[in-house]
């Protein structure tokens, strides 16, 4: 408790990084605000070459703020976002901050009935969505309350050049308008809010501790539940990355926006990040490396927060000679392990180094992160970030610390740190506990240095023979056979309630799997009740559209079917 409470692990932050931070008292609408003074000419956003300055983002934030407010938006009102990575989004975005009204991010690609759960529980009367998602929201509008679905064409975001190549002249975009309603009867164009005129400067906009978001997650109890996270959650998460980063140059640095908007890591970085830092983002709609190496030969990037699988995508596409990653000084990974191997390859071919950090959607996201320095210890989430304090308890009773080295769950506290579960009150008593500490569900160790290391989640640990197997570790070793490129390892139940061990696993192009090498190698590792009984080659593992990989779904297959040998449909969640 002696290192938690002294903060001993600061000794390894980079020069520059305080022990704590400035804890904003304003809104995200004020940050825009102070943004768009210090940067008005500069590059705000830039989609496929198209550039929109911070002095034109905030006039259209405020007329789409005026057009919203038409129709009755008021604060504390939800509004539905349910769109891809694009100028509308962040407009809608800080339009709907500007009310004083909640955010609530979706995914485009969810199906009707992921979305009408989510409605049920929020109750957004007004949705701004992607005109390719519109229908599948009008479908539910009558069932959940929806009052009125405005669309969005986020072709209109690009240059013309690019929408003539793209077959979208100037005629056939009027020609697509005029169409809108009858495919996607009832909605209302985007382009119609910012016709309203401007928001009045003396319109009362939110406080900092006015619920910014709602960020659906399943939390550390699995059930599906919007996390309430406060303007002062997310400036003062933004903050801390700045701190993180002291060598970042305000007004200089491009960051690419290669995660979704939608999920609480690429809100952070992408939407209010960026913005406190004066930062020209480059969004990407989706995660595609030919887009990145277009964008790279106009605006080279200076920072790409993204997940493992990214990094090693592009890092190949480097290494072939077709995209230059030396001026990328900064890459934070989050979501899932970072391995050695991955590191090594981004970093022979990148400008600096690659880190791993830690975070969940309550914490706005990110609570604990490696150091840019050489003491960072790569297979670890690295140590806690400024103004945040962690302990590592046992889980079965949270008053009590475990001592260094052992496993326990994790709790965190920090400005960062939400407000709690929207309309669940059960279910935010478990998850915060007295004095503001944060129950995360995840198990983790903690070094003498301060640095933690991620043993399991407490919900997928398997328990074989009353014993506890921890699929990370079990994942960690089989990676390291030859020709293993991916791996989930999950527990298979079996008659008497057992579960197997079971690996799944994805092969190197052109590799082949030799079953006796890999039992061999985790025989010699791993304790004989952690060693797989059953391996599995797939084409592919059902991942987040982030690219972490989704173990239950690997579960859920292999339950419903064990002699299964293919994937999955890969996972829109």
């Amino acid at each position: 408790m002696q290192l938690n409470e002294s903060r001993a692990w600061n000794r390894f932050y980079a020069p520059g990084t305080p022990k704590d931070i400035d804890v904003p008292n304003g809104s995200l609408a004020d940050l825009l605000d102070e943004a768009a003074a210090a940067y008005r000419a500069r590059d705000a956003l830039v989609f496929f070459g198209a550039v929109t300055s911070y002095g034109k983002l905030r006039e259209q934030v405020m007329r789409a703020a005026a057009g919203l407010r038409a129709r009755g938006i008021r604060k504390g009102d939800r509004v539905a976002l349910v769109m891809p990575n694009a100028p509308q989004h962040v407009i809608a975005f800080y339009a709907v901050l500007r009310l004083g009204a909640i955010v609530v991010e979706h995914n485009p690609l969810y199906t009707r009935d992921e979305l009408r759960a989510q409605f049920q529980d929020h109750r957004a009367e007004v949705v701004i969505a992607w005109d390719k998602a519109a229908p599948t929201v009008q479908s539910i509008a009558s069932e959940v309350g929806i009052r009125e679905v405005i669309s969005v064409d986020v072709t209109t975001a690009m240059p013309l050049k690019l929408r003539l190549a793209l077959r979208l002249p100037i005629e056939k975009a009027r020609e697509s308008r005029a169409k809108l309603s009858a495919e996607a009867p009832g909605t209302t164009p985007f382009r119609s809010l910012l016709t309203a005129g401007t928001l009045d400067e003396r319109t009362p906009g939110p406080d900092a501790d006015d619920i910014a978001c709602l960020q659906y997650t399943s939390g550390t109890t699995g059930t599906p539940k919007g996390a309430m996270i406060t303007h002062r959650n997310l400036w003062s998460n933004a903050r801390q990355g700045a701190a993180w980063m002291p060598d970042f140059r305000r007004g200089e640095e491009t960051i690419y926006g290669v995660l979704p908007m939608f999920h609480a890591f690429g809100v952070l970085l992408s939407v209010i990040y960026s913005l406190s830092v004066g930062a020209r983002t480059v969004l990407f709609p989706t995660f595609d490396p030919d887009l990145v190496v277009d964008a790279a030969k106009r605006h080279p990037a200076t920072f790409i927060p993204a997940v493992p699988p990214m990094y090693d995508r592009l890092a190949r596409v480097a290494r072939d000679g077709r995209l230059d990653l030396t001026t990328v000084t900064y890459a934070i990974s989050g979501a899932m392990t970072l391995n050695d191997a991955v590191v090594d390859r981004w970093e022979t071919v990148a400008g600096g180094r690659l880190v791993e950090g830690f975070g969940l959607t309550e914490c706005s996201p990110v609570a604990l992160g490696n150091p840019f320095t050489p003491q960072r210890k790569t297979g670890t989430i690295g140590i806690p970030f400024p103004s945040t304090d962690i302990r590592v308890v046992d889980s079965n009773e949270p008053d009590r610390d475990v001592e260094l080295g052992e496993t326990g769950e994790l709790l965190i506290r920090g400005p960062q740190v939400f407000s709690g579960y929207w309309n669940r009150p059960d279910e935010t008593a478990q998850t915060l506990l007295a004095g503001g500490w944060l129950r995360t569900g995840d198990l983790v160790q903690q070094d003498e240095d301060g640095f933690v290391t991620v043993v399991d989640r407490k919900k997928e640990l398997i328990i074989t023979g009353g014993l506890n197997v921890s699929p990370s570790e079990v994942e960690r070793v089989v990676a390291e056979v030859p020709g293993v490129a991916e791996v989930a390892v999950v527990g298979i139940k079996r008659g008497g309630g057992a579960e197997v061990v079971t690996a799944v696993i994805v092969l190197d192009d052109g590799a082949t799997f030799d079953e006796r090498t890999a039992r061999e190698h985790a025989r010699e590792h791993l304790a004989e009740y952690k060693v797989p009984r059953a391996y599995l080659v797939w084409d592919a593992l059902p991942k987040s559209l982030i690219g972490k990989v989704l173990r239950k779904k690997v579960r859920d297959a292999l339950q419903a079917d064990p002699k299964a040998t293919s994937a999955p449909e890969p996972s829109s969640t």
